[in-house]
Formats: structure tokens, C-alpha cells, sequence
């Protein structure tokens, strides 16, 4: 927010050369971008980025200055609710749950206090859904090992039908950001999307337990088949899609499982393993959207050195040969935590016939990892190409 020569080409909230000034940066544009799917008011996050801008790296500070905007937020949708004004409370609560979000995701390890705000977002999002008018949207669980995976099915309005999308976390992401990062635009297009909590994501591992796994397939079959039970779904016309680490989890599933007909990878993994070790012996100094202790808490593990252990399996070279279904792949030209380089190996070896590398510049907007700084490019490109292929 202060003037500086060095400032990079993209959009920096906080200007300073700490990590903590890009990754609390990201999140800033991550929450902004919400603002044109009602997962955001500008004059929210600003008055939060306000109080927050002498005391970057206090992540504390930034957990508090979050919960108490939603706090403030969630009480005007109490007050709507009550007033019998349904869709201005179905506004409020879906913001509100963004602040949560976004407020939640630096506090790792994850104590009461954070383990409660991710539930009162969750509510909140919930009661967005209750009250909400259109797109519908329905609470479901896919069965998944001896248990279950929440997810969030929401409908397309077509007759017959639909195809569907299913559409995984990130690193750090939830199925309640996707839907606020311009889901609707798919579903708008005809398309369904089931948003889903993986392995290692949301409330899958926050409170039922399953850490993150390099086999991601499981979790992408498993999608499938709960899919293939539901009559206003084309289970022949199912593909999948993933957002940041998503771009790992998204081209696994597709390469393993060829029932997927369509795969997207917004933003690029190629060789996650390598990444972190990198980020690991630069002792976190580097480009990171989370603290780098994140990485252990979603395995499951003490250290980085069994995180990177965890890691071995997640090179995708010897996986996307066998990808068969068309394919695209998003890219920032100045994406700071995954380089080009990355992108074009997966682009390369990916075995698909139709595929495409969609890489956005600095000039259009969307240069940026996930295309945080303009995420109508990124999420209408998708969507358009979804409602092509599906």
C-alpha cells in the first residue's frame, strides 16, 4: 500500500520483501477476487488490511483482525434472517464465511480457536445455502474409506442429465473458497460441480482425520462413484479439476482413472517434492501462500524432513503419459511459488492428444500464481473450455 520503485509488475497489498509481505499479499488478492461472487465486500477486506498494515507477519493479529470481521458480518445475516430478508442474509453469511476462511488459514497447527472459526464458517456457509436462490446448493458426503468426504453438489439448471465437474482443494483451500473463487460461472455454463474437501483439505483433515496422500486417485474415484448413483448427473460426462496444489491432485486422478473425461489443472505441479525441498533448505525464505510448518500439520507428521518423505510419491513424470482425456492447464507468467519451467514439463508430458497450456501475462492480468490477481481470467477461461469438452 506504500509507494516503492521496486514494486512488482502484479498486485502487492503489502509492500515489503519479507515473506510474510507475499504471502499475506496472496491472501489479501485471494479475498479480494472473491468480491464478484459475493464472497467479499472491498470495503471489508480494506478496513482489515488497515488495521493489519503494521503488524505484517503477526499471524495472530491477522486471525483476530479476520474473526472479528466475520463476526461483525455474520451478525448483520442474523439480523436479515430474522427480518425475514432471506437473500440479504444469504449475502452476509456467505461473506462472512469467507472472513473466517481467510482468516483461519495462516493458524497452523490448528488450536480451538482456529478449529472453531473453521466450524462457524462452515455453518455459515451452510445457512448461505439454506437461503440462497439460485445456484442450488446441497450438503452431500462421498463415501471414501471407512468413512466420508464432505463435499458440496451444486447444480446446474438443464434439462436431463448434467455433466459435471469434480473440483478438488488446494494446499491451503477449501470446497467453500472454490465456490467463491467464481464456481458459479461453470455451473451457469450447464455444467454441475461436485466442490469436495480431499485428503490433507478443509474439513477432511481438520475433522475427519485423513492427512493428505500422494495416491489421489482414491479420492478421485471414489468422487466418481458417488456420482454414478446420482440421476441428475451424466457419470459418461464427469471431468475433474484442481486449483494451486489441485494442479497436482487433478492430473493425477485423470491419468489414473480414464472415466474422467475432462481435466483442468489450475496451475501448474510438476515435481511437488522438489518444490518443497527447495522451499525447505531455504528454511521458508522463499514465495509461500501458507507458513511453511503446513506442509507437515496436512501430512500428519512432526517434521519437514517426514513431510518430505511423504512427498516422495508426488512426482507426476511416469504419471500424466497416460492422461488421456483432453486437458488444460492455466499458468501464471509470473507465478513466484511454481516457475514456467514447471508448467511446460507438465504441459509436455502430459498424453493427452487435446490438450492446452494457457499461460496469462502480466498486461491481461492473471500473471500470478492461480491467477489470483484477475480470477475472472482465469475461472471464465475454464469454464468456457468445461462446457466445451463436458
Amino acid at each position: 500500500m506504500t509507494a516503492s520503485d521496486d514494486r512488482p509488475n502484479w498486485f502487492m497489498y503489502f509492500q515489503g520483501s519479507e515473506p510474510a509481505h507475499y504471502r499475506w499479499s496472496s491472501a489479501m488478492a485471494s479475498v479480494l477476487g472473491f468480491s464478484p461472487w459475493g464472497g467479499s465486500e472491498i470495503g471489508d477486506v480494506d478496513r482489515v488490511g488497515r488495521r493489519l498494515i503494521d503488524h505484517v507477519g503477526e499471524d495472530d493479529r491477522w486471525f483476530r483482525e479476520w474473526v472479528a470481521m466475520g463476526d461483525e458480518v455474520r451478525s448483520l445475516a442474523e439480523r436479515e434472517e430474522a427480518g425475514g430478508h432471506d437473500l440479504s442474509a444469504a449475502g452476509a453469511y456467505l461473506r462472512a464465511c469467507s472472513y473466517y476462511l481467510i482468516g483461519e488459514r495462516f493458524r497452523t497447527p490448528k488450536d480451538d480457536a482456529g478449529l472453531a472459526a473453521f466450524r462457524t464458517a462452515v455453518d455459515c456457509f451452510q445457512r448461505h445455502a439454506g437461503l440462497n436462490d439460485w445456484p442450488r446448493i446441497e450438503a452431500v458426503e462421498v463415501p471414501y474409506e471407512d468413512g466420508s468426504l464432505p463435499a458440496y453438489l451444486v447444480h446446474a439448471d438443464r434439462p436431463g442429465p448434467a455433466p459435471c465437474v469434480v473440483y478438488f482443494d488446494g494446499l491451503d483451500i477449501t470446497k467453500e473458497l472454490q465456490y467463491v473463487r467464481g464456481l458459479k460461472e461453470i455451473v451457469r455454463r450447464g455444467v454441475s460441480v461436485l466442490a469436495i474437501d480431499g485428503p490433507g483439505t478443509g474439513e477432511a483433515i481438520r475433522f475427519r482425520g485423513f492427512p493428505l496422500r500422494y495416491d489421489y486417485e482414491v479420492a478421485g474415484r471414489a468422487a466418481l462413484d458417488y456420482l454414478e448413483t446420482r440421476p441428475e448427473i451424466d457419470a459418461d460426462r464427469v471431468g475433474v479439476m484442481g486449483v494451486s496444489l489441485g494442479g497436482y491432485y487433478a492430473p493425477r486422478c485423470a491419468s489414473m482413472e480414464h472415466r474422467f473425461k475432462a481435466c483442468v489443472a489450475w496451475g501448474a505441479i510438476w515435481d511437488y517434492e522438489a518444490t518443497w525441498r527447495k522451499r525447505i533448505e531455504a528454511e521458508f525464505n522463499t514465495s509461500l501462500s501458507v507458513a511453511g510448518h503446513h506442509i507437515a500439520w496436512i501430512f500428519g507428521v512432526d517434521t519437514s524432513q517426514q513431510a518430505l518423505d511423504a512427498l516422495a510419491g508426488f512426482p507426476l513424470d511416469g504419471v500424466v503419459q497416460n492422461m488421456r482425456c483432453p486437458f488444460l492447464l492455466l499458468h501464471g507468467e509470473e507465478d513466484v511459488q511454481i516457475p514456467m519451467e514447471d508448467a511446460r514439463s507438465l504441459y509436455e508430458a502430459a498424453g493427452s492428444a487435446d490438450k492446452t497450456l494457457r499461460v496469462f501475462t502480466v498486461e491481461e492480468g492473471g500473471a500470478q500464481h492461480t491467477q489470483r490477481d484477475h480470477q475472472t481470467n482465469g475461472i471464465t477461461t475454464i469454464a468456457d473450455w468445461l462446457a466445451e469438452k463436458l
